[in-house]
């Protein structure tokens, strides 16, 4: 199907750009957004500052590159669930593959989290907020009473507070992400009975 595409696509070009992503990020993360050169993600990578410029032009790119790859799978979510009966069952797959997109992307989040300076200026802010609305959208039934419809963007807003809020807790980061999927399955749950 297309997906054997989409990977064997995605390794032919995927690999330095991807590397070049993952040490940005590093870098983002240790010393800070502003204080990170091009020069500094070439040397750590042990490529020539020509052959990072092939790939990105300049870091504004790379972390632009690095939402919209992380992302998509949030977007490809949101179509999939759009064309899915508004069921129960549809409700919790929704947040189940959520819960692992936020896994996937939990560096990026941080760098969010810790940069929203630039996040603002970029307007990456902007369209992850769309996202949202976008899976609050198909979460939620328009026509349930309005308590049924908080718990289901509370819902979505437990999987975001879990990636932050629950580091510092004492555990297991797999058994922390699991208990914060059973609270957000639980008011999709709840919300769902109302109806």
């Amino acid at each position: 199907m297309g997906g054997t595409m989409d990977s064997t696509k995605r390794q032919r070009r995927g690999n330095t750009r991807q590397r070049i992503q993952d040490v940005a990020l590093e870098l983002f993360a240790e010393q800070g957004y502003e204080k990170t050169s091009l020069r500094e993600i070439a040397e750590r990578l042990d490529v020539t500052k020509a052959a990072l410029y092939y790939h990105f032009k300049t870091k504004e790119e790379i972390i632009v590159s690095i939402f919209q790859d992380l992302t998509k799978p949030i977007e490809e979510l949101i179509e999939w669930g759009a064309a899915q009966p508004h069921t129960l069952e549809t409700k919790h797959e929704i947040v189940r593959r959520y819960s692992q997109h936020l896994a996937d992307a939990a560096p990026l989040f941080r760098f969010m989290q810790e940069n929203q300076a630039t996040v603002r200026e970029l307007q990456i802010g902007d369209s992850f907020k769309d996202r949202i609305r976008g899976l609050r959208d198909i979460i939620i039934d328009p026509d349930t009473p309005l308590v049924d419809q908080v718990r289901c963007v509370s819902a979505i807003f437990t999987l975001h507070a879990g990636m932050f809020l629950l580091q510092d807790l004492e555990g297991d980061p797999e058994d922390k992400r699991s208990a914060v999927l059973e609270v957000a399955v639980d008011l999709v749950t709840q919300a769902h009975q109302g109806t």
